[in-house]
């Protein structure tokens, strides 16, 4: 085999960009609530492009670590509505009492992969209902798709109809051309910020953990709850609807430890992806899923560049106009969607439960400080168990995850 050819094979164009727009959605989403929340603690500039540091290498090196060993595109995240939590409820708290805030809840989600009862709570959970909750996570991305075209018309259709076009004649490079469209007509029309762009290298800033209950009790435990159940639930229906087996307890594990290693230099949350995974496990990524792993290992990479340009990274994506993301995030999800969609109306016995998911985790609804992805998943097993019979439809769904595997 020549040079090119292993290139190739280990860096698959249409997984390369599969992981590129994972980054680029993932990042230009949230990194604002991130940098937000790292101010309510009073972070200096240096102890910013830490957490930026902390939060690239432990995404990088999870979704690379994982992807190789379990040959599946395992993604990886910071928890966005952790972050959303913490600039909320960080205002009074100094940034060493924060820091053990992030170390409790990192070892109550490694207990829990150790434990194995959030995989024994998964595996309860019917394939239908599990699919109707992923697509109401994705729903928003699909609607964003298309309700950013009013004003954004001139940036957002270029793209869509590239897309339209190339799914004709180049199927696996048409996220590639949408983007590169997109980001064209974005020059053209002047909406791009190249000003915003400051390039600079991030450095570690150690932080001693500092442990109070009051903390604890009002930081660190919801912050587990909400990893938990907004981020850590729909990830793993990523990739089970997919058709990736992959055992859930060691990747909680991973994530937790990672994130307990890398909670003095500000890393809050790592958790698994749901929407930036589904970017790399559907066919777009690489026709052959078993090679779809390397769209999972080229996320990671690029997370390692967020983490060792930090603040300048931050400041690229903030560059970019919003519909240009949005749009390629809307394209990028498209058969995902779909194919979650199918699989949550397959089964007509199940059909009324799993819609009941969808429409209440697409309602975006927060109780409490979870997100919708939560209440989806019990209003549907609240549907479930009263008009299907719990036990039974259980088991045969249980038996009907085991035959896909």
């Amino acid at each position: 085999m020549t040079i090119s050819q292993r290139m190739h094979r280990a860096a698959p164009v249409s997984a390369v960009v599969a992981g590129l727009i994972a980054v680029l959605v993932g990042t230009t989403s949230s990194a604002a609530i991130v940098f937000t929340a790292a101010k309510a603690a009073g972070a200096t500039p240096g102890q910013l492009a830490s957490w930026m540091l902390a939060l690239g290498v432990g995404m990088g090196v999870t979704s690379i670590g994982l992807s190789v060993r379990y040959r599946a595109p395992v993604v990886t995240a910071w928890s966005t509505p952790g972050a959303a939590l913490l600039a909320g409820s960080l205002d009074g708290v100094s940034m060493e009492q924060a820091v053990g805030a992030f170390l409790v809840s990192a070892a109550l989600i490694t207990l829990s992969g150790l434990t194995g009862w959030f995989e024994r709570v998964m595996d309860k959970i019917p394939v239908p209902l599990a699919a109707a909750l992923l697509a109401g996570v994705l729903v928003r991305f699909g609607t964003g798709l298309f309700g950013s075209m009013p004003g954004n018309f001139t940036v957002v259709f270029p793209m869509f109809v590239a897309y339209l076009l190339c799914r004709r004649w180049l199927p696996r490079y048409a996220i590639l051309v949408a983007l590169t469209v997109g980001v064209l007509a974005a020059a053209g029309q002047g909406s791009l910020r190249p000003e915003k762009v400051h390039l600079a290298l991030a450095a570690p800033v150690f932080v001693r953990p500092e442990l109070s209950w009051q903390v604890i009790v009002s930081v660190a435990l919801p912050l587990f709850v909400v990893t938990m159940a907004s981020q850590n639930l729909p990830g793993v229906a990523v990739l089970r609807n997919d058709g990736y087996q992959v055992p859930v307890s060691p990747l909680i594990s991973w994530t937790g430890a990672v994130n307990g290693l890398l909670a003095p230099f500000g890393c809050f949350g790592l958790n698994l992806a749901a929407i930036t995974a589904a970017i790399c496990t559907g066919q777009e990524a690489h026709p052959n899923p078993r090679e779809r792993y390397l769209a999972g290992v080229w996320a990671g990479v690029f997370y390692l560049c967020v983490g060792i340009f930090g603040v300048a990274v931050g400041s690229l994506l903030a560059s970019l106009p919003t519909a240009l993301i949005l749009g390629i995030a809307g394209l990028g999800l498209l058969g995902t969607t779909a194919g979650s969609l199918a699989s949550a109306l397959g089964d007509e016995a199940l059909r009324e439960p799993a819609v009941v998911t969808f429409l209440a985790t697409a309602s975006g609804v927060t109780l409490l400080g979870i997100g919708s992805a939560f209440w989806g998943l019990l209003a549907g097993t609240l549907t479930f168990v009263v008009t299907c019979g719990g036990r039974r439809r259980t088991a045969e769904a249980t038996g009907s995850r085991e035959l896909r595997g």
